[in-house]
């Protein structure tokens, strides 16, 4: 069986360049809902080939670890991905979230 942090990097592999998904997005896909927070903690350790900066909070922000910069670093990546951020910091969920087409079963990701 695969493990939770194993399915939130095999769906976050495919947010293709320039879109995002939000925490508690891909954790409804994965079938935990309201989990958006472990979601968080699995993408804090995760592999280097997993693009988390492609995941934003519920309002379209960039959420973390600012304080090191990882969060300027994580929106300065989506910006040269072609993500737009407003005045606030949020980027348009309606313009930038990405959905699956059609998303396997999350065992089989």
């Amino acid at each position: 069986m695969t493990s939770f942090n194993e399915q939130v990097y095999a769906l976050v592999r495919r947010v293709p360049a320039g879109r995002v998904m939000s925490y508690g997005a891909i954790a409804h896909l994965l079938g935990f809902p309201g989990k958006a927070r472990e979601v968080g903690w699995a993408l804090h350790v995760c592999p280097d080939d997993v693009p988390a900066h492609r995941v934003v909070n519920r309002l379209g922000g960039v959420s973390g670890d600012s304080a090191a910069g990882g969060a300027q670093i994580r929106r300065l990546l989506l910006e040269e991905e072609g993500v737009d951020f407003d005045s606030r910091g949020r980027c348009d969920l309606g313009r930038y979230h990405w959905e699956p087409t059609a998303l396997c079963h999350p065992q089989r990701l």
